[in-house]
């Protein structure tokens, strides 16, 4: 014990005089849960509290315009500014060009006249298969309606404008099936449809209860906090592979191992030393990250971390910690310089990173790469904490995460015995 407990001091020399490390360790993951934890919940803000800034340029006078207007409205994502008819589209691009919106929204001049049309045509021909009208009142219009403009900025992607779209498709249906009911409404009745029989007829709509998932039972829906901070604890254990893995080498270099064959102790002793050690770290990274999720993140205006089961939370913290110290021990075990471990190490990370779900969800990973991402350690990290954190679980809950982690550690370790015997044996 007293050879183990002197190994450990040594180690925490080495560790406190290794300031970069110290740095990657623990400034790296603050500054990363904080600004990603903000660009996130800016974007679910813009998304909840009506911020998308729109444009709205209506070059129609009618009354279907206004519903369109009226309807985007009511669809509660956009602030909407809108501007004269007569503006030109290419003011209307300096001004998105300006970051006054990132959307614009261009309504025709014939938009009304040919939305009436267009329903009068649909209401006759359902009129004339229930036998009700002929064929030939039917007025046909050759001209198509012109389409609405829709104008976004590059900075946009894909997914995000395909939403918006969504959300204008929905408007301008709400339109046209009003003008719909008009027209039938006025070819059975010939009079005008009521305001109020309108309202009812449009306001029966089937509602949508959404509710999370989660093994908790609780309906609490997380925030970018719950995705972001754990996600960079993880990122940030296994990054100790700059401080560790250059240690490791260090030791090699200065003849460690020659000299630990000349010793009354076993190299396992200081195997062990340096893995208790760091673990020690990655304990501290997620206790110091976790912290400023609860306590610092409220004061900075971002959502507060909420802290699931805490016997669930330490167990996977000390096995995720293991899994990314035996992982850093084993790329200085192999690199045969300072440089090679710190080059490959964090290279490997940041690629077990982006194949492991947190760069890029893993719901939208390739077919062909999730066998890759099961290999990946950081992906089983970062499910059982999800599982905590998101799902509302427990330990039990994450057990099915944690063994493929424990197997991919253990074979870890097992390569770097490997390593290990064969250095000292040249030696």
């Amino acid at each position: 014990m007293f050879k183990l407990w002197s190994t450990i001091l040594k180690d925490i020399r080495i560790l406190t005089r290794d300031k970069l490390g110290l740095i990657f360790m623990f400034v790296m993951p603050i500054v990363l849960a904080v600004v990603i934890t903000a660009v996130q919940n800016s974007t679910f803000e813009m998304l909840n509290t009506n911020t998308v800034p729109m444009i709205i340029c209506n070059r129609d006078t009618g009354e279907a315009g206004k519903q369109l207007e009226t309807a985007i409205y009511k669809v509660g994502m956009f602030r909407i500014q809108t501007v004269a008819a007569n503006e030109k589209d290419e003011v209307i691009s300096g001004r998105m060009h300006a970051k006054d919106a990132v959307i614009a929204i261009i309504i025709p001049s014939d938009f009304s006249s040919k939305i009436k049309l267009k329903a009068n045509e649909t209401a006759q021909k359902a009129l004339k298969n229930f036998g009700m009208q002929s064929v030939d009142n039917i007025k046909v219009d050759s001209s198509a309606i012109q389409p609405i403009t829709l104008l976004y900025h590059p900075v946009l992607q894909e997914t995000f404008r395909r939403s918006i779209q969504g959300a204008l498709r929905s408007a301008l249906q709400v339109v046209q099936n009003k003008e719909i009911l008009r027209s039938l409404y006025f070819n059975l009745n010939e009079r005008a449809m009521p305001d109020s029989m309108e309202k009812d007829l449009m306001a029966g709509q089937v509602l949508i209860n959404e509710i999370p998932v989660s093994r908790s039972g609780s309906r609490n829906i997380p925030n970018a906090s719950q995705h972001n901070v754990p996600a960079w604890t993880v990122f940030a254990m296994f990054f100790i592979v700059i401080s560790l893995g250059g240690s490791v080498v260090r030791e090699k270099i200065n003849g460690s191992f020659v000299r630990l064959k000349t010793l009354p102790t076993n190299y396992l002793v200081s195997l062990l030393s340096k893995q208790l050690t760091y673990l020690f770290v990655t304990v501290m990274q997620a206790a110091v990250v976790f912290s400023l999720g609860i306590w610092l993140f409220p004061s900075m205006g971002l959502p507060r971390l909420n802290m699931p089961d805490i016997a669930g939370v330490v167990v996977v913290t000390l096995i995720c910690g293991w899994c990314a110290v035996s992982y850093a021990i084993m790329i200085g075990v192999f690199a045969k310089t300072q440089e090679q471990s710190n080059g490959i190490g964090a290279v490997s990370i940041v690629l077990m990173a982006a194949v492991g779900g947190l760069l890029v969800p893993s719901f939208a990973m390739p077919q062909s790469f999730q066998f890759v991402m099961k290999l990946s350690p950081l992906h089983w990290c970062l499910e059982a904490y999800y599982g905590l954190f998101l799902e509302g679980g427990k330990l039990k809950d994450v057990l099915l995460n944690i063994l493929p982690l424990l197997g991919i550690t253990l074979a870890v370790q097992l390569i770097t015995l490997y390593g290990l015997k064969r250095k000292i044996s040249f030696e």
